[in-house]
C-alpha cells in the first residue's frame, strides 16, 4: 500500500512539472507553478523560508520522501531503474557510501552560489537537470503535435489550437540534456540511485537530516533470515544484510524493500537501538508487506530521438516575390538579462539554468547564455521577437528569485538597456528612402526622426535615442528591417534601474 501510494504521489508530481515546460500559453504556470518552487535548491536560493521549512519537517518525519516523490530527475531515475528491474530481477547489491566525494561536492556547490558561478551550480542542480531535459528535448515534441493539431483545426475551419514557432534555442543545452540522459538513464538502469547518492548535493544535505527521521524502514533481527533480497531490490545501496543494518543517509524512502521481504522483516516504523545490534521497532506491530505488482508507470523520455525536429528552418516571403533574411545577433558589449533580474550579478548568484522562464517565455526574446561562467542562464535577444512591455511571463515562473515577481507596471520603468543606433546600416542613408520604423514602435517615446542634415530638412530622417527614455526593451531593434543586422540595436546594463 505504500509504495502504491509513493508511486502514485510522484506520477502526478513529475506530470506537473512536466507541464510547466510543455505548456507555451501560461496556463500550466498559474495553476502549477507552485511545484517549481517546493524544489529544495529553488526555494533555497529564493529564500522561501516556509517551503524550506516544510521541506526539513517532511525529511525528519518521513525520511528522503521528497527524493521520491517530489524531485522529478528523481522519479525519472525511478523509471529508468524500473526498465533495469525488468531485464534482470535483484539486480542491486549493497555498497558503502562514498561521504567524502558527496561532501566535497556539496562543499562545491555552496562555493559556487557564494561566488555566482552559475554554470557549476547548473549542472549539479537536479530540478535544473530535468528542466533542462523536458525543455530541449520534451517541449519540441509537445509543440510539433500542437502544431499537427492546429493545421487539422484549420482545415475543419476550427482555431481551438494555433501555431507556435519551433527553433533552437541553445546548442549547448540541447547538447548537455541529451548527455545528461543519457548518463543518468545509464546509471538508473543498471545502479537504481547512484547520481541521487553520490554527486546530488540536495539528496547530501536531506541524507544528513534523514539519518534522524522519525519514520523509517526497520529490520526487525527476530524475523530476517539474511536472504538478502531487500539488498539486491535496493535501488539505493543502503542495505547491509549481512550485518541487519540500513544506511539511512541514502535512503530514499521507496519502499521496495518491504514490498520484497516474505518474512514481513522489514516496516515502515518508529526505532529504537537494537541490543543484538541493528534496530528495532518501537511497537510490535508490522505493516503488511505491499503488494508486490510493479509500478504501472513512466511515459516520459521515450521520444528522445526526435530531438532532430529542434532545429526548424522557416523561410518567410514578402509578398511571395523575396526571400527575407534572417535576423542576426549583434555583439553586445554587454549581455541583455529580463526585467525583474535586478542585475547580471544577481540573475548569476540565484539562477540555476532550469529553462523554466526560456520555456515560457511567449516572445521568442530569452535563451540559454552559451558564455562559461553563465552557461545555460537566460539572456535577451531579440532576432525572433521583443520583450513586450505587458508580459510579465518569466518573472511570474521563476522559482529561485533570479528573476524577481514584477508588474506590468513595474516592467514599463525597468531600463534593462539601451538602443544604440548604427549609421552604417540604417535604411534611409543606405537605400534612400524613409523608414521610421524605430520610431513607431517605440513603447516609451524615447525614438525621435530628425533631418540627417542638420541644415537640411528635407534630408533623410534618421532616429535619435533619448537614454534616459529608453527601457531596452528591443521593440526598435527587432522591427527595424535592415538585415542582416538591425540598424539599432540594445546595448545591456550591468545593472537595472527605474526610470
Amino acid at each position: 500500500m505504500l509504495k502504491k501510494l509513493r508511486q502514485t504521489v510522484a506520477v502526478i508530481s513529475i506530470i506537473l512539472v512536466t507541464l510547466l515546460f510543455l505548456d507555451f500559453t501560461g496556463t500550466a504556470a498559474a495553476w502549477f507553478g507552485w511545484m517549481a518552487k517546493i524544489q529544495f535548491l529553488p526555494a533555497v536560493l529564493a529564500l522561501n523560508v516556509g517551503v524550506i521549512i516544510g521541506l526539513i519537517v517532511l525529511t525528519l518525519v518521513f525520511g528522503r520522501i521528497y527524493c521520491s516523490v517530489i524531485c522529478p530527475l528523481g522519479i525519472m531515475q525511478d523509471g529508468f531503474a524500473w526498465f533495469g528491474k525488468k531485464a534482470k530481477k535483484h539486480r542491486y547489491f549493497y555498497s558503502p557510501a562514498k561521504n567524502i566525494l558527496r561532501y566535497v561536492l556539496l562543499a562545491l556547490m555552496v562555493v559556487a552560489i557564494i561566488v555566482g558561478i552559475g554554470s557549476f551550480v547548473a549542472l549539479l542542480a537536479p530540478y535544473s537537470a530535468y528542466g533542462r531535459i523536458a525543455q530541449s528535448l520534451l517541449s519540441p515534441i509537445g509543440i510539433w503535435a500542437n502544431n499537427t493539431f492546429a493545421t487539422w483545426a484549420e482545415k475543419m475551419n476550427s482555431y481551438a489550437f494555433y501555431n507556435v514557432d519551433l527553433w533552437m534555442r541553445g546548442t549547448v543545452t540541447l547538447v548537455v540534456a541529451i548527455v545528461t540522459l543519457v548518463v543518468l538513464g545509464f546509471l538508473a538502469w543498471r545502479n537504481g540511485r547512484t547520481y541521487c547518492n553520490t554527486i546530488c548535493p540536495v539528496g547530501t544535505v536531506l541524507g544528513f537530516l534523514s539519518r534522524f527521521s522519525w519514520l523509517k524502514p526497520v529490520i526487525d533481527t527476530s524475523k530476517c533470515n539474511s536472504c538478502g533480497l531487500c539488498a539486491r531490490n535496493c535501488k539505493a545501496a543502503c542495505i547491509d544484510s549481512k550485518n541487519h543494518t540500513i544506511d539511512y543517509s541514502r535512503c530514499v524512502t521507496c519502499f521496495d524493500c518491504i514490498g520484497k521481504c516474505h518474512k514481513g522483516a522489514i516496516s515502515y516504523s518508529r526505532t529504537i537501538p537494537s541490543l543484538k545490534g541493528g534496530v528495532q521497532p518501537i511497537t510490535a506491530d508490522h505493516q503488511e508487506a505491499p503488494d508486490t505488482d510493479r509500478r504501472k508507470f513512466l511515459t516520459v523520455a521515450g521520444a528522445v530521438a526526435v530531438t532532430a525536429a529542434v532545429q526548424a528552418e522557416e523561410k518567410f516571403v514578402d509578398g511571395g516575390l523575396a526571400t527575407i533574411i534572417d535576423k542576426k545577433a549583434p555583439k553586445r558589449a554587454t549581455k541583455i538579462v529580463p526585467p525583474g533580474a535586478l542585475s547580471i550579478n544577481n540573475l548569476a548568484q540565484h539562477c540555476t539554468a532550469c529553462q523554466l522562464c526560456v520555456a515560457s517565455c511567449p516572445n521568442g526574446v530569452l535563451r540559454p547564455s552559451s558564455d562559461l561562467m553563465s552557461l545555460m542562464q537566460p539572456e535577451s535577444s531579440y532576432e525572433r521577437g521583443y520583450c513586450r512591455p505587458e508580459c510579465t511571463r518569466c518573472s511570474d515562473v521563476c522559482p529561485t528569485g533570479a528573476i524577481r515577481p514584477i508588474d506590468v507596471a513595474d516592467k514599463s520603468s525597468i531600463q534593462i538597456g539601451h538602443a544604440v543606433w548604427v549609421r552604417d546600416n540604417c535604411i534611409p542613408l543606405t537605400d534612400g528612402v524613409s523608414c521610421g520604423n524605430c520610431e513607431r514602435h517605440c513603447p516609451t517615446g524615447a525614438i525621435t526622426m530628425v533631418p540627417s542634415q542638420a541644415d537640411d530638412e528635407n534630408s533623410p530622417k534618421i532616429p535619435v535615442v533619448n537614454t534616459e527614455k529608453c527601457i531596452g526593451c528591443g521593440a526598435c531593434e527587432n522591427l527595424c528591417p535592415a538585415r542582416p543586422f538591425s540598424a539599432i540595436y540594445v546595448e545591456g546594463h550591468e545593472r537595472h534601474r527605474i526610470i
